[in-house]
C-alpha cells in the first residue's frame, strides 16, 4: 500500500473545443471594426488580440455561452468578457440602418414593396407590476415585441426598438410612423392580417394585409385565393426571422429593453453579413 500526498480532486480547468458556424469574413469584419474603434479612442491594449475577442463575442452571441465559461477558457474575467460583448454590440448596432434610410435604399435599387412582420423574443419571467406589460396574451409568455422589415428576398433591412410583449403590431407600427415613411419612399408593404386596420386610406392603400374571417362573415373563394397569394409573397419574411433567431442568445433575453434593442440591431448587421457571403 502506497500513501501519496496528491489531492484527490483535479483542480486543472477543463477546456473543450466547439465549432462556431460562422464565416471567416464575419470574424474578420468584427475584428477590423474593433481595431478601428481602438485606434479612434486611442486605446492600444487589450488582454487578447482583436481577432480572439471577436471569436469570443461571436461564441457568446451564437451559442449563448455563459460569460464565466468563456472567461475561464481564455484566461480573463467574466467582467472583461461582458465589457467586450457590450462594446462590440454597441459598435455593430451603430451600423444598423434607420427606417427612412433603409426604405430609400430599397427604392433606389428598384424595389417596390417591403415585407413587414412582428415577433416576440422571450424574456425571463419576473414578478412585479412593472413587468406585467411584457406578458403576451397571444403567446402566453413574457417577452419583448419587435417589428422588422425585409426586402422581397427576405433580407432584413430594419428592426424596431423593443416594446413590451403585450404591444400590438399595429400600435408598434404607428409609433414608428411606418405608413408615413413608406409613402415618403414610394413603397408598399405586405403584411399579415394582424396589421389589418393600419392603413385606413381606401383610395391609396400602402399596406396590403389580405382578408380576415369573422364569426358572422366567412371568406369567399376569391378572398381565400387572394390570401394564399399574399401568404406566398410574404414567405421570405419568415426566412429573415429564421436567420435572425439562429443566434441562440435570443432564446431567452436576460437584459433591459434598451440593451435588447441594441442587441437585435447588432444581430441584424451580423445576420446580413452571413447571408450576403
Amino acid at each position: 500500500m502506497t500513501k501519496t500526498e496528491e489531492p484527490t480532486g483535479d483542480t486543472v480547468p477543463l477546456v473543450y473545443q466547439c465549432r462556431l458556424p460562422l464565416s471567416t469574413s464575419t470574424v474578420t469584419h468584427l475584428a477590423d471594426l474593433l481595431r478601428r474603434h481602438l485606434k479612434a479612442i486611442g486605446s492600444r491594449w487589450r488582454a487578447l488580440p482583436p481577432g480572439r475577442i471577436a471569436v469570443i463575442v461571436l461564441a457568446v452571441l451564437r451559442h449563448d455561452q455563459r460569460l464565466a465559461d468563456m472567461a475561464g477558457g481564455n484566461g480573463v474575467s467574466a467582467t472583461t468578457v461582458r465589457r467586450w460583448r457590450d462594446e462590440l454590440i454597441g459598435l455593430l448596432a451603430a451600423k444598423a440602418p434607420r427606417l427612412d434610410r433603409a426604405l430609400k435604399n430599397i427604392a433606389k435599387r428598384g424595389g417596390e414593396v417591403v415585407l413587414v412582420d412582428g415577433t416576440l423574443i422571450p424574456t425571463q419571467r419576473r414578478t412585479g407590476k412593472d413587468n406585467r406589460p411584457n406578458y403576451s396574451g397571444k403567446h402566453h409568455r413574457p417577452g419583448l415585441r419587435f417589428l422588422a422589415l425585409t426586402d422581397e428576398k427576405g433580407r432584413l433591412v430594419w428592426i424596431s426598438a423593443a416594446r413590451p410583449g403585450r404591444t400590438h403590431d399595429i400600435t408598434a407600427a404607428r409609433r414608428d410612423h411606418l405608413l408615413a415613411h413608406l409613402r415618403d419612399a414610394g413603397l408598399g408593404a405586405l403584411a399579415d392580417p394582424g396589421f389589418l386596420g393600419l392603413d385606413d386610406d381606401p383610395d391609396d392603400p400602402v399596406v396590403v394585409t389580405g382578408f380576415k374571417a369573422t364569426r358572422a362573415r366567412k371568406l369567399t373563394l376569391g378572398q381565400k385565393v387572394a390570401n394564399r397569394i399574399l401568404a406566398a409573397g410574404r414567405a421570405p419574411v419568415e426566412h429573415g426571422f429564421a436567420h435572425l433567431k439562429n443566434w441562440r442568445i435570443l432564446t431567452k433575453l436576460r437584459t433591459a429593453p434598451v440593451r435588447a434593442t441594441q442587441l437585435l440591431r447588432a444581430l441584424l448587421v451580423l445576420t446580413n453579413l452571413e447571408v450576403a457571403r
